[in-house]
């Protein structure tokens, strides 16, 4: 089954991941790209085969090449290819039954010539009431090939078994599971609606057929004039029933006095199946028993301790063998005085309420329950609504109360089964309240109100006593937050899973919703987040841009005034130089005169006369006037060369023999 979703390519990526080895996602994703995401094909691209085939007749140093032996232990365990079936079911059938902790093997056999591909095994936990099955399986078997094995394990028929928990969906007997491209570890859950909770080793034919019934016990409490209709299983015990109606009537079980069970009913640890009572509905009178050796004050106040007579010592004896509490034995025979309560009334702080509740229901029912989340209902409402899309579940609130008989079947059996609680633990949020007392009960539907309307806190008051616990589903939604079920203290394991699993099949479908809209939003924000910072950056660029042209063109204006301030300088030089040069003699003069011809780098000539004892500085002045400065010029002589500017400026013209002519030419000095 291929898929474009992102959760089926996750699960192709993580099965190509562990068939292969590749731990580099990357790489994997891309190889997996290239064969247009065919895990087949990819594996195969990856782990060449020889002809394309791969013999069943595994060698010693295949099994050692098995991408799969690594991974787990346990497989290197499992009956060999070669070994026929036939084999592997007769050394079951010989052992003796597993417990339920223990894994069951049941892979299946590949061909005797080819297979298309090595198999993966597959690990399932599969949750059925209170046991826990671990089953390893070829992913070349089916569906219907689970359920063999469970059968085998709870004794319970295919016919009658659902299988729940597969992330497709429902699926039948008769996929494959390769198909459904499933991780290397499961959880899956049996669910067997048509069967009671338990079923009763019963000693003939007709009980057993009525062992997986349950039965209506219509009983009338004499004393408060008021009849109950409670159903029971049939794998209850009279003395189970017997606790119960001490829960609802506040009578103990030793001091109970009871009409209507027949003669055959005379041991309590008798299954109801057994005892001979009327199918489908029998009719029972309890009242609280007469004993001479209590006085007025010593019945109504609960608090002093009843004086056991002779004719209860026998049931003092039996007290231990029937189970009866201590709190029963020396007469705190009131539930509400042998019970501390399961939250204090008007507790300030519903942090410190729930941490009551979870002590108590601990206490009571042991350490087997779900986490209740510790905090207000606003608190677990954020935790379980508010995060992220992927990160979001379902809110599960329990509504306990003392007063229901329901109560401890449904917080003994229903609550703290193992299904149950890792259902609720991996997929919900558990927040609780006790509604005992009205203060308690006033409050937690002024919270509700407050969080999820009226309609949800005047459902709450419709609910009577005898209807309660109750366990609210809720799942928070744009608008408003949605009650999707409430589930009543009257129901089985099976069905209490079956209605967790159709609320979360509604949750799923919309958390789907909300990741696709989450993730087109965040893309959106990405690609918003990187346009702003493309645009920011470009803005950056630009004035980096054009600081740098600003500091070119500031850089360019000062040069320019240096080089101006310069020019100005060497004008002024040239021009004092020129005005303090002495007059050009006349050629008829009585002195010497002589004459200079001098020629510039640019390839003019400058002449002028000088007299022959005119001083060296003079000439050099004279070309400074001319712009050519002796610090950045030489003045040399043709032939033999020779620089004049390294002279002794007092030197005169006929000392540096320039007398009577000389041709010089300017320099640049380097």
């Amino acid at each position: 089954m291929a898929s474009d979703s992102n959760m089926d390519r996750e699960m192709i990526l993580a099965d190509f991941q562990a068939c292969t080895g590749i731990d580099n996602i990357a790489e994997a994703i891309t190889l997996l790209e290239l064969n247009n995401w065919d895990l087949v094909a990819a594996i195969n691209g990856v782990i060449p085969q020889e002809n394309g085939i791969l013999q069943s007749n595994f060698s010693s140093e295949a099994s050692q090449t098995d991408p799969y032996g690594p991974h787990n232990q346990s497989e290197a365990t499992a009956p060999t290819p070669s070994a026929p079936p036939s084999s592997a079911s007769a050394a079951s059938s010989s052992s003796s039954p597993p417990s339920s902790s223990s894994p069951a093997f049941c892979p299946v056999q590949p061909s005797r010539h080819i297979v298309e591909r090595q198999s993966r095994m597959l690990n399932f936990r599969v949750e059925y009431r209170q046991r826990s099955i671990e089953v390893v399986l070829e992913e070349a078997s089916t569906v219907g090939d689970i359920k063999t094995i469970l059968e085998t394990e709870l004794q319970v028929p295919v016919s009658k078994m659902q299988l729940k928990g597969w992330k497709s969906g429902d699926v039948s007997d008769s996929t494959v599971l390769r198909s459904l491209h499933l991780p290397k570890n499961n959880s899956l859950y049996v669910l067997t609606p048509d069967i009671a909770p338990s079923a009763s080793t019963s000693q003939s034919s007709a009980q057993q057929g009525l062992s997986n019934q349950n039965y209506l016990l219509v009983i009338s409490h004499r004393e408060a004039q008021r009849d109950y209709s409670l159903n029971f299983p049939a794998s209850k015990t009279i003395q189970e029933v017997k606790r119960n109606i001490s829960d609802l009537t506040n009578i103990p079980v030793r001091h109970q006095q009871w009409d209507g069970w027949p003669a055959s009913a005379s041991d309590d640890s008798m299954t109801l199946a057994a005892s001979g009572i009327s199918y489908p509905c029998h009719h029972l009178t309890v009242c609280r028993r007469s004993s001479p050796a209590l006085t007025v004050d010593q019945t109504d106040e609960c608090t002093d301790v009843h004086m056991v007579s002779d004719s209860e010592g026998d049931d003092f004896e039996d007290a231990p063998e029937f189970g009866v509490d201590e709190s029963e034995i020396f007469g705190m025979g009131s539930s509400s005085c042998r019970k501390s309560p399961m939250m204090p009334e008007n507790s300030e702080n519903e942090g410190d309420a729930l941490l009551h509740f979870t002590a108590e229901f601990s206490r009571r029912y042991g350490d087997c329950h779900p986490v209740f989340y510790i905090g207000s209902l606003e608190a677990a409402s954020q935790e379980a609504f508010y995060g992220k899309a992927r990160d979001r579940k379902l809110l599960a609130i329990y509504l306990h109360n003392d007063e229901s008989v329901l109560s401890n079947v449904f917080c003994s059996q229903m609550m703290c089964a193992d299904s149950i609680v890792s259902y609720l633990s991996q997929n919900f949020i558990t927040w609780a309240w006790d509604v005992t007392k009205e203060a308690n009960k006033a409050r937690l539907l002024t919270m509700c109100t407050r969080h999820f309307g009226s309609v949800v806190a005047q459902t709450i008051r419709t609910y009577k006593t005898d209807q309660f616990p109750l366990l609210l589903i809720v799942m928070g939604k744009r608008t408003s937050n949605e009650v999707l079920n409430v589930i009543q203290g009257n129901t089985t394991v099976d069905e209490l899973m079956m209605r967790l699993m159709g609320a979360m099949e509604i949750f799923t479908a919309q958390q789907q919703e909300d990741i696709k809209d989450e993730d087109e939003r965040e893309a959106r924000e990405m690609v918003k987040r990187e346009q702003d910072e493309a645009y920011r950056l470009s803005l950056e660029a630009d004035r980096k841009k054009r600081e740098a042209q600003e500091r070119e063109e500031a850089e360019q204006v000062r040069q320019e005034q240096i080089r101006k301030e310069q020019e100005e300088e060497r004008e002024a030089i040239r021009l004092s130089l020129e005005q303090a040069l002495p007059p050009e003699p006349k050629e008829e003069g009585g002195e010497p005169i002589s004459k200079l011809r001098i020629r510039t780098p640019s390839g003019e000539f400058l002449e002028r006369r000088f007299l022959g004892s005119c001083k060296l500085q003079v000439l050099f002045d004279f070309v400074a006037s001319k712009g050519y400065p002796s610090d950045e010029f030489k003045l040399l002589t043709t032939f033999p060369r020779r620089n004049i500017t390294q002279l002794d400026p007092a030197w005169s013209l006929l000392e540096a023999k320039l007398f009577p002519q000389e041709t010089l030419f300017l320099e640049a000095k380097e």
